[in-house]
């Protein structure tokens, strides 16, 4: 009988178990299983200022914070490009372990694939790569490479509020460039003077404390009614403010007042854009108005402002699917209010980071910024905390907490943060209470206590009844999901009957 022909591996060419019905043997299997999965840095990183001066300095645990935060990656990712243990790495990125061992360092570097012209040292084994400057992603005035002028930000209020989409992405990208280049010139820039002497009126404090109860006035409409009430009101409020700068004359303190209103109005009805949901098809048009928010912050020399522009920055990077933006942009803020004694302001801002964490996963960071953002807001508001933010109370740390608990796949944490929150929030504060309270409604029923998450949602209709919020609805839509499973439930039928005659009213008024 003639002996079968011996079968070998189509990768190495070793010879093929008789049992094996694949073309590789089994090392060359885990290998291409490997290569397939292997996660990649995505190339704007390297353009990253951060990065590139971490790698300067040879700190490598802020090299690979950075580059994880940027790229959107974990650290089982960072684990499996470097070689290195994830429980190293977190050594590593918190302090408590330096990487010192050059062969290792050139593993660290080489696996992440740095491009030679950035390498602290040399990569033998490193694929030659040139490092070219990204394309241009901003135009004209919007540019924030350019100087910050108060013409450049009388231009970023015009694109916001009298721009087309396709302005709009003249300057903005999904790659995470435009973020970092505002954030870095915001943090960095030096601002023109604020001295216009014009043929106009004097600009009055009377004037600019009236012009500043209205963007107040906008503020606790929004937090009671939904933003749906109060966008158009935000943009008409900001082109009066911009004709202002363009036409009245003013000196140094009463321009930088006036930059000061703009900031918060621009920060705010971005805001409204975001949570009413007109954005005509355009999901990064909030970020133009914030984008306008830092310029005039960086005019009003005051870093306050700029990061509650920051804060607002981060709620659009976690709720739209970049989280790692919200990370860097919350923490940069903190970075520049951290000697200032705004206890409640820091505090708000580790929130917004805890959430980003969250969403990436990291459990034991999110925690540690609700804990952090916990001990600070117990301390009270201090007298440099800014007005606007009055909000911050802890409730919201509670229902922050829960929200981030659910993002963690932890219900029972959840829920036990949002009953909290219940009787700690703001009873004012109509939207915030609807939003945490459908949270709560999603984590009883993901607990399995349907009882209580049908009441809590029936209690989550009453306020939809009366709120114009299109992220409220989404919330609410996503706890309606929760319960189709369970529609034979009568529990849930009232839920969901109730919730299909308001569809119906809605639709038919």
């Amino acid at each position: 009988m003639l002996q079968q022909a011996q079968r070998r591996c189509d990768r190495c060419g070793c010879s093929l178990s008789q049992y094996n019905t694949d073309t590789l043997c089994a090392a060359c299997a885990r290998s291409r299983t490997w290569e397939n999965n292997t996660p990649i840095v995505p190339e704007h990183v390297w353009f990253d200022p951060d990065v590139r001066s971490a790698l300067v300095v040879w700190d490598f645990g802020q090299v690979s914070r950075l580059i994880r935060l940027r790229g959107a990656l974990r650290q089982e990712d960072m684990a499996q490009l470097t070689g290195l243990s994830q429980a190293f790495l977190s050594m590593l990125e918190s302090g408590g372990r330096r990487l010192t061992n050059i062969d290792k360092i050139v593993e660290f570097l080489t696996g992440l694939g740095v491009p030679a012209a950035l390498a602290p040292l040399s990569l033998p084994h490193a694929p030659i790569q040139t490092v070219q400057e990204p394309p241009v992603p901003f135009a004209g005035d919007a540019d924030p490479t350019l100087p910050w002028t108060a013409a450049r930000m009388v231009a970023a209020l015009e694109t916001a509020v009298g721009g087309s989409a396709m302005d709009r992405r003249r300057f903005l990208t999904t790659s995470g460039v435009a973020l970092t280049a505002f954030v870095n010139a915001w943090d960095t820039a030096e601002a023109e003077p604020l001295r216009r002497a014009a043929e106009g009126s004097q600009l009055t404090h009377d004037l600019l404390d009236s012009l500043q109860h209205t963007t107040d006035s906008l503020r606790t409409m929004d937090a009671s009614d939904g933003s749906g009430t109060v966008q158009s009101l935000g943009d008409q409020h900001l082109r009066f403010l911009k004709h202002l700068m363009e036409e009245t004359s003013y000196d140094e303190a009463t321009g930088r007042r006036l930059a000061a209103i703009i900031a918060d109005t621009a920060t705010q009805t971005g805001w409204f854009v975001f949570d009413s949901g007109r954005r005509d098809h355009d999901r990064d048009r909030p970020l133009s108005y914030l984008y306008a928010a830092l310029r005039a912050a960086k005019a009003s020399h005051d870093v306050r402002l700029g990061a509650g522009a920051l804060s607002y920055i981060a709620i659009h990077g976690y709720s739209s699917g970049a989280p790692h933006h919200a990370v860097s942009a919350a923490q940069r803020a903190r970075d520049k209010i951290k000697n200032l004694g705004t206890p409640a302001l820091e505090a708000m801002l580790l929130t917004r980071q805890a959430r980003g964490h969250a969403k990436l996963g990291e459990r034991q960071a999110a925690l540690g910024a609700l804990g952090r953002a916990a001990e600070l807001c117990a301390q009270g508001r201090s007298e440099h905390d800014p007005h606007w933010l009055y909000w911050i109370n802890e409730g919201e740390i509670h229902g922050q907490a829960g929200s981030a608990s659910l993002d963690l796949g932890d219900p029972g944490s959840a829920a036990a943060s949002f009953a909290k929150a219940r009787e700690a929030l703001n009873p004012t504060d109509h939207r915030t209470r609807g939003l945490f309270l459908s949270r709560a409604a999603t984590a009883h029923i993901e607990q399995g206590d349907l009882d209580a998450g049908c009441a809590t949602a029936h209690e989550v209709l009453d306020l939809a009844e009366k709120l114009q919020s299109a992220r409220f609805d989404n919330h609410v839509t996503s706890m309606i999901r929760q319960l189709h499973p369970v529609a034979h439930s009568p529990y849930a039928q009232d839920v969901l009957e109730r919730r299909a005659a308001m569809a119906a009213a809605r639709s038919g008024t």
